[in-house]
């Protein structure tokens, strides 16, 4: 029997002063079905899902729902349609606990004269029983902000099946979740299908994307590309799709000429976080650290650039040793650091591009007591162009920018210090496939300029690709060592597994 068509989108435009966003996009969704949804940011898929849940309004088109055309004119209007999204910012009331949570907006009142009071023990029951659906186990009435961000997730989950939701979108759903949790996400995407609801999955990960999902549609450019079924498909074409490139241009790794030594840290030391760290990052190469979440590689480079404190070890920069107490005496050395998150510890985001690039090297741009604006717009502008940076206007404000541009502000605001040794920790966590491509240019860029490249990756085909050595951390220690021409992936797993 054919699988029923749950959701059809026909023929969906939208626009904005100055830009067409959706052009004519056709998009089904059939019961139980998880469809993947694709595409470079700027691509149109936020503005497609936003018309379906209510956001934004479709200025021509159909939105057929179960057979019957439906007009979705608010967010309300979408959960009453059993149409609910979980974004990549969770919606969750941090102090309150999962049950409260899962019933917010709609509690489950007392009968009777007094007709306001909650019915706690209903709610309980109620909570319960969508747990036991999904197969979950999780504490009902502690603060949702002392549970972990996957099982944060699940309470998500879980709050929009208390609407009665019949499809669910799910956006960068695992953008921040471990290895573990990720399985146990898909666990509950199963079981969710077994239930007969339909999932949109939104997803930069191309490897969950045939792992998980039925079908995927492509998207580019405002409009659809392509449906497909990911097991007649293959990575490359999936690529190709979205920004007309192969795989082999994915990585555009070039050759370079290694030059002296950078950086060298010997037998670097935190108790209980990582113990005789030494290695060397010499100019004109990427160095590579692989290890499995949770190895150390983060609080590493946070200890090197002074973030974090060290216990013991040595610091060179390019032969002479360096005391590094603090971020600004590492930046002082030429030192910089691209952190894992950018949001919150690289950038910010409600001031503007300008800003955020500048904001690290105004006393360079002092003319007396006043800052000489002409200088600063000079090289924001310049660096714009350089990196490729896409906004309007250097006064735009940053958190406006799609991910892949925000990560080229923080490079860019390291370029305006000249520095020589660039650590870039999960480089294009959360961006596109077309952004990525172009933060590995200008890595490139930086290690045939001279300078040493540093960086950090759980995407091992990311690593292998771009890196000239690798050097492997599993429990705070440094597990192996690898050229270019020796590694491969199975290498890289056993030593991140433990010691060879």
């Amino acid at each position: 029997m054919e699988e029923q068509t749950m959701l059809e989108m026909r023929n969906i435009n939208k626009s904005f002063p100055g830009v067409q966003a959706l052009k004519s996009v056709n998009f089904d969704l059939k019961r139980g079905e998880v469809h993947g949804l694709l595409g470079e940011n700027g691509a149109g898929k936020s503005t497609l899902i936003k018309i379906l849940t209510g956001v934004y309004q479709k200025d021509e088109g159909q939105i057929i729902l179960e057979g019957k055309e439906v007009n979705i004119y608010n967010p309300r209007e979408a959960l009453n349609l059993g149409i609910a999204a979980i974004y990549q910012e969770l919606s969750l009331q941090p102090y309150l606990s999962a049950a409260e949570n899962m019933f917010l907006g709609q509690e489950i009142k007392k009968s009777g004269k007094i007709i306001n009071l909650i019915d706690w023990e209903k709610t309980q029951e109620e909570a319960k029983k969508i747990l036991q659906e999904l197969d979950l186990d999780l504490d009902l009435n502690i603060p949702v902000k002392e549970l972990g961000i996957g099982k944060q997730q699940m309470v998500e989950i879980a709050k929009v099946l208390s609407k009665n939701a019949k499809i669910v979108i799910m956006d960068e759903p695992t953008s921040s979740l471990s290895e573990r949790e990720t399985e146990e996400l898909f666990r509950v995407i199963l079981r969710l299908k077994e239930k007969g609801i339909s999932i949109i999955y939104i997803s930069h990960k191309l490897e969950e994307i045939f792992k998980i999902c039925d079908r995927v549609t492509v998207m580019r450019d405002g409009e659809k590309i392509i449906t497909l079924d990911p097991k007649t498909t293959t990575k490359d074409e999936l690529i190709k799709h979205m920004v007309g490139r192969t795989l082999e241009q994915h990585y555009s790794k070039i050759e370079t000429v290694r030059g002296e030594e950078a950086l060298r840290v010997e037998n670097l030391t935190r108790e209980g976080v990582f113990s005789n760290i030494s290695f060397t990052s010499y100019t004109g190469e990427i160095l590579g650290i692989a290890g499995l979440v949770g190895a150390g590689r983060t609080e590493i480079v946070r200890a090197i650039f002074g973030a974090d404190p060290i216990d013991k070890g040595k610091i060179y920069v390019f032969g002479k040793e360096v005391r590094i107490r603090g971020p600004i005496d590492a930046i002082k050395h030429g030192v910089v650091l691209i952190p894992e998150d950018r949001k919150s510890q690289g950038l910010v985001l409600i001031h503007s591009v300008l800003d955020n690039i500048a904001l690290s090297s105004l006393p360079k741009y002092k003319n007396g007591i006043l800052l000489n604006y002409q200088s600063i717009n000079r090289e924001v502008n310049e660096l714009i162009k350089r990196l490729n940076i896409k906004t309007p206007s250097p006064k735009k404000i940053t958190r406006e920018l799609s991910g892949g541009n925000q990560q080229k502000v923080v490079i860019a605001k390291w370029l305006t210090q000249k520095a020589k040794i660039f650590i870039f920790d999960e480089p294009t966590r959360g961006i596109d496939v077309g952004a990525k491509v172009e933060i590995y240019s200008i890595m490139n860029e930086l290690v045939k300029n001279g300078a040493s490249v540093i960086m950090i990756s759980s995407e091992l085909p990311e690593i292998l690709g771009m890196s000239d050595r690798i050097v492997v951390v599993h429990e705070g220690k440094i597990t192996a060592e690898f050229s270019r021409e020796e590694a491969d992936q199975e290498k890289i797993m056993k030593a991140a597994t433990g010691p060879m």
